[in-house]
């Protein structure tokens, strides 16, 4: 599992600028704490190799919450455009303070005055050394414009971010850290002797090629090798890891890993968009072959990169040469021969490879200590991980809407399945899913032999996706052939017929991990495709499938059935991981009933049933307004988007009400504690979901007693909550936070609390949902409608103070629920994502002004935003 992410950022703040003597330096962030000291040291050390206290000494921690509120700070700075107070900006990570503020200062080109115990601190205790040197982390230093601090200030303290003032340029190029605890200066020394140039590292490798040992496959059942390859780990779904990640904030993820009414996590990119309005957007693909790297390492590269590319054309990137990759390499550094093969590996993918395609990899990463070792009763053991090279790939995209899945397009009558291989007819199986089932390596590996291939599949695609004759695409990696047909299947829920040409071997042409790609067309586009991809230079791309009205994966070849299954039962093999995992890991009772779901072959899957017409929004207009909604096109109500720390949702809140017709205001809970703003100006209040608190057990109630026992603040909400002309809104965080207000709020006193979800897990899901008749004002004219709705929540399950109490709400208040696919009350998850009673997910109190929910509708108000 890996973590990353991309971003844009204006041409504008690109650019460090240089910051002129006087400019203040400033440490932005978490405190100091002794954790993270010899990380620097201990990453360049094998796991077991260094001293126990230097182990102890590198661990680090993360603190999200502290992060969301520097990052409000930084926003806050460059929206202020010409007048951003921030010169320059440099995170804190590897050495600290020590490596990041000389880096910083270095940049412009003057030296530095910094007062040591001015840097926050949770650590009294701490050494010189280990203040200047820890690795705690959620901080940057800055160097800001001398005139510009106040404002700077004001923005740190409307966020609770903490900072520091911790010293000031100076002239002279000498960096002197001041201790007045002492009344020494622990360093003092000039730039130019700390960024000197080092001695260079020299190290010496030789070549050794080890040669893979053949592999036997005689005896191996295809039904057997069917069930080993869909349940090994590599291939198997892994939606256990998937939907406790929140996969929708924002409000501008186009998509994820979920595809199709059945979310099944197949896509083989993801997507997102550049902002609210509009359709160009972002994509961001992954590849990976590390097994393969065992015996031959630049082929593993090589794959990784034929990988990422093949994943990310699945959107609607324009040209090759858009695509940018991060490179993420791994060794054992010293280690026999890692050294030799992570040079081989470096030159097959830097020097020729990424060249011939055009491709540019700007950024990387390395982790050189891949190897633990430890001793057991006087014996020596040790686990060597083998070189690896991680790719990500980014490209801008065109067009989000455009995007190609591995969903099975089944309203077509007559379409068949395409390969396209990238191999030239080679079916290695060193280091495939097939072998290592088996446990074995299974003799010399795939690889990436002719890069025109992969630079003629890409023009090529892009030529058949304008005249739109693709209906459905997955790459071919992990598992092969079958597994990559099979996923088809399970996205579609759709049979398939796969043909194996006469001459074939069926382990080797349904499991071989070659590069390649599979693609749905239209039978009677069949002639225009290959001719398409012959003019590329990919001639005899094979028909391997068809889509069947029976429920079944058969393989057949010279008319003989090689094998037959069912698709459930096959789906059901590649779950289970997952269902094991989540067993284990979660709430039983609800990872069976995720896991039995599977055999509902009637599921109708996700589904939209609406009772009020669709508005056309014209994205050019945002302002434009339904006459509906009862104000006129000048007239543009006041809402309050109401956040608190942590608070990661407003932006698409603040979004999706600009777009209904609203003037949207940013409103920091310190704005009214300290009556900056004051609820009187607003006809609205909305409070938003995510993290508040960094999202401790009951957060949600936390904001909410920060509210009643603020005097105030308690009255400043009642008067408002209490006006007749006004509406408010609660949504995940603020859903709890309202409901813990309902003494505030007349006709509210039959809420409940909401706690920890019954699966015992954060929860992040598309979920379907029915609005109910209630007096919401909100929801008027909904009635009867059902959508899916982004679920993103830890404690979302609504407890009752009674069954009266229950039986109240259902009567007067329930306003959304949770329904399964055919529009019942959910009464199991993952339907029921939370295990709410009766799949209650909204409520509104009896004059229906007042309306919360736990699912995250801000997030889903476009069609783009939603993977289904």
């Amino acid at each position: 599992m890996i973590a990353g992410g991309l971003g844009n950022i204006r041409g504008s703040q690109v650019e460090k600028l240089m910051a002129p003597p006087g400019s203040r330096v400033v440490v932005l962030g978490g405190p100091s704490m002794l954790i993270g000291l010899g990380g620097g040291a201990a990453s360049s050390l094998g796991s077991g190799a260094g001293k126990e206290d230097l182990d102890f000494a590198s661990v680090q921690r993360g603190n999200p919450e502290m992060q969301r509120r520097a990052q409000e700070v930084i926003d806050a700075c460059w929206a202020l455009g010409p007048d951003n107070p921030v010169l320059s900006i440099h995170d804190v990570g590897a050495g600290g303070l020590s490596n990041a503020i000389p880096e910083l200062v270095h940049q412009s080109e003057c030296g530095a005055v910094i007062r040591l115990r001015d840097v926050p601190n949770d650590d009294p205790g701490m050494s010189p050394m280990e203040l200047w040197c820890n690795e705690s982390q959620e901080r940057y230093v800055m160097l800001l414009r001398a005139d510009a601090v106040k404002a700077f200030e004001r923005i740190c303290e409307r966020e609770r971010c903490p900072y520091a003032l911790v010293g000031e340029l100076t002239a002279k190029r000498d960096l002197v850290v001041v201790d007045e605890e002492f009344g020494n200066e622990p360093v003092a020394m000039p730039l130019e002797v700390l960024f000197g140039k080092p001695p260079r590292t020299t190290r010496e490798a030789s070549p050794v090629r080890p040669v893979p040992e053949p592999w036997s496959r005689d005896g191996i059942d295809l039904g057997e090798a069917v069930h080993r390859v869909l349940s090994f780990p590599a291939v198997a779904d892994k939606s256990f890891l998937i939907n406790i990640g929140d996969r929708t904030v924002g409000g501008r993820i186009s998509r994820d890993q979920m595809v199709g009414p059945w979310q099944v996590p197949v896509a083989d990119a993801a997507v997102t968009t550049s902002g609210f309005w509009g359709y160009t957007g972002e994509a961001m693909a992954m590849g990976e072959r590390t097994p393969v790297a065992i015996y031959d390492g630049p082929a593993s590269a090589r794959l990784a990169i034929a990988e990422a590319v093949t994943n990310i054309a699945s959107a609607d990137v324009e040209r090759l040469a858009d695509v940018r990759l991060s490179a993420n390499w791994m060794a054992a550094a010293g280690h026999e021969t890692d050294d030799y093969t992570l040079f081989e590996m470096v030159r097959a993918v830097g020097e020729e490879l990424c060249p011939e395609l055009g491709i540019a990899v700007p950024v990387g990463k390395d982790s050189l200590s891949m190897r633990t070792q430890w001793q057991v009763d006087g014996e020596d053991r040790s686990v060597t991980a083998p070189v690896s090279l991680i790719v990500s790939a980014f490209a801008p995209v065109r067009d989000v809407r455009r995007t190609l899945t591995p969903q099975l397009d089944t309203t077509e009558e007559d379409s068949v399945l395409l390969l396209i291989d990238l191999s030239g007819g080679r079916q290695r199986m060193g280091g495939s899913a097939l072998a290592l089932g088996f446990e074995r390596f299974g003799g010399p590996a795939a690889d990436m032999d002719d890069p025109k291939r992969l630079t003629g599949f890409f023009h090529a695609q892009r030529a058949l996706r304008r005249r739109g004759l693709l209906l459905a695409y997955h790459d071919r990696s992990d598992g092969g052939l079958f597994a990559t047909l099979a996923e088809m299947a399970f996205a579609g829920r759709a049979g398939l017929d796969i043909d194996l040409p006469d001459a074939a071997d069926a382990l080797e042409y349904l499991f071989n991990e070659e590069p390649g790609v599979v693609v749905q067309v239209r039978r009677r586009d069949l002639s225009e495709v290959q001719s398409e991809l012959a003019e590329h230079g990919l001639g005899g791309p094979t028909v391997v499938a068809h889509v069947a009205s029976h429920g079944e994966i058969a393989v057949a070849q010279g008319g003989e059935t090689l094998f037959r299954a069912s698709r459930t039962e096959l789906h059901r093999c590649w779950s289970e991981m997952t269902f094991r995992m989540q067993r284990l890991r979660d709430n039983p009772e609800c990872a069976q009933e995720a896991y039995d779901a599977l055999n509902d072959e009637d599921d109708p899957g996700l589904n939209a049933v609406l009772s009020f017409p669709l508005v056309n929004c014209d994205d050019r207009q945002p302002r434009s307004r339904h006459p509906r909604n009862g104000h006129s096109r000048n007239r543009r109500p006041k809402v309050a988007i109401l956040r608190e720390q942590g608070v990661n949702s407003q932006k698409e809140m603040a979004a999706a009400f600009h777009r209904a017709g609203f003037d949207s205001y940013d409103v920091h809970m310190t704005d009214l504690f300290t009556g900056r703003v004051s609820l009187d100006e607003f006809r609205g209040l909305v409070a938003c979901g995510g993290f508040s608190y960094g999202d401790v057990l009951g957060a949600g109630e936390g904001w909410a007693k920060s509210i009643l026992y603020n005097d105030s603040v308690r009255d400043s909400f009642a008067s408002f909550l209490g006006r007749d002309d006004v509406f408010a809104l609660g949504v995940c965080n603020g859903c709890q936070m309202l409901a813990a207000l309902q003494a505030l709020i007349p006709g509210a006193d039959h809420w409940p609390r909401f706690v920890r979800n019954r699966s015992d897990q954060f929860e992040a899901r598309l979920s379907l949902v029915r609005i109910e008749s209630s007096p919401s004002v909100l929801l008027a004219g909904m009635e009867g409608s059902r959508m899916p709705i982004a679920t993103s929540h830890g404690e979302g399950r609504a407890q009752f103070a009674s069954d009266e109490a229950q039986a109240a709400c259902e009567r007067d208040s329930a306003c959304v629920r949770y329904v399964d696919n055919r529009g019942e009350p959910a009464r199991y998850y993952p339907a029921n994502p939370n295990g709410s009673p009766r799949g209650i997910a909204g409520l509104t109190n009896r004059d229906g002004r007042v309306t919360i929910m736990m699912p995250h509708p801000e997030r889903v108000f476009r069609t783009v935003q939603n993977s289904w």
